[in-house]
């Protein structure tokens, strides 16, 4: 099961929106097949192990991430596609997360004389695929904020200025987090005064994410980087502008320009959060990848909606008058706080990288 983790990762940054597995296919204790789902639409992980096993594969055991998939979509059922090769057991990490579907791949196999055994490195396998559990069960993706600070937790020096704070490994390190992602997400702050492209660089990727900048009065600038095509062959056009009131005339710029708009009020002329994480998530996004600055940082740790913090932490001290990471309201009291959990720790370089996970 630990190998089939592994291939299960190779596709970590081009499943979406599907999740990513792997297969291995054991017989008389010798490894006859293995495969991992690359991309959305391919063949799964089952099909390529079973594929490389041949008749081996009668009277094997699979080993597989995840539950094996029984309705018909862009490719035919796992479930059955196992049955028909003969194999005599299966190992699960974990049921199908899908409420409609889930258990029915595991009773298909189990009504054919399947042995069925589920939860084998569990843990592991709801980890690589966090984003398209949040999904199935919740409506939304699995928000990662990222953000990268001196050790007093300072962004940029107060007239703006702010690269680099950290050294070259957690700049690729953070490509890495973006590619992995369904969709990268700014405010429209950022845009103006940063210009990001909010692509993937530096690293190999099979598409690029979703471009999303939270802009309610859409004062994206029409010829904004973060509205450039994409590089050939890795994705469509797809940069989303979410606002809480649509100026026709912008709008149409804006549309002209490359732009989708999503329109989405909330309170106080503000964007409603929660029902952008759920328009995501209808547009098959597993994981929200979240660079921003102080006020759009504050406003999701406050509404609640941040699953997952990326702290990328510089030895270096910038000062007090240094912009920080989130613009909060003076509490008064400790149980107001924000409280977190070191999931991990590692250095980078000479940086190191926190992830933290609210209690």
């Amino acid at each position: 099961m630990a190998r089939a983790l592994r291939l299960a990762e190779q596709g970590l940054y081009g499943t979406s929106p599907n999740p990513r597995v792997g297969c291995v296919i054991v017989r008389d204790g010798k490894v006859v097949g293995e495969g991992w789902h690359a991309r959305a639409g391919e063949p799964h992980a089952e099909a390529y192990a079973l594929r490389a096993a041949g008749e081996r594969a009668r009277g094997a055991t699979a080993y597989i991430t995840l539950e094996p998939c029984s309705h018909h979509g862009r490719t035919p059922p796992c479930a059955n596609a196992l049955i028909d090769a003969g194999v005599a057991r299966v190992v699960a990490s974990m049921r199908d997360p899908n409420p409609q579907v889930s258990g029915r791949g595991l009773e298909l196999l189990t009504l054919a004389g399947v042995r069925v055994e589920v939860g084998l490195m569990g843990a592991e396998a709801r980890e690589l695929n966090i984003g398209f559990i949040s999904r199935m069960r919740r409506g939304r993706p699995w928000v990662r904020l990222k953000t990268a600070s001196s050790l007093d937790g300072k962004t940029a020096l107060r007239n703006g200025e702010s690269r680099w704070i950290t050294g070259p490994d957690a700049r690729v390190d953070v490509q890495r987090l973006r590619a992995r992602a369904c969709a990268v997400l700014t405010g429209v702050g950022t845009v103006l005064a940063d210009d990001p492209q909010l692509n993937v660089r530096d690293i190999e990727t099979p598409r690029q994410p979703w471009r999303v900048v939270l802009d309610s009065q859409l004062r994206t600038p029409s010829r904004a980087r973060v509205l450039l095509p994409l590089p050939e062959g890795l994705g469509e056009e797809r940069t989303l502008l979410v606002c809480a009131r649509a100026d026709a005339a912008r709008q149409e710029a804006l549309q002209a320009a490359g732009a989708s708009i999503l329109e989405l009020p909330g309170v106080d002329g503000r964007v409603d959060l929660a029902g952008l994480m759920r328009a995501l998530g209808q547009r098959g996004i597993n994981e929200v990848h979240v660079e921003a600055g102080a006020t759009l940082n504050a406003a999701l740790l406050q509404a609640g909606l941040v699953d997952e913090w990326v702290a990328y932490l510089a030895a270096k001290v910038m000062g007090d008058p240094a912009r920080g990471l989130f613009a909060l309201p003076a509490y008064t009291q400790m149980a107001q706080t924000h409280a977190f959990s070191l999931a991990d720790l590692r250095r980078l370089g000479g940086d190191i990288r926190l992830t933290l996970r609210p209690d």
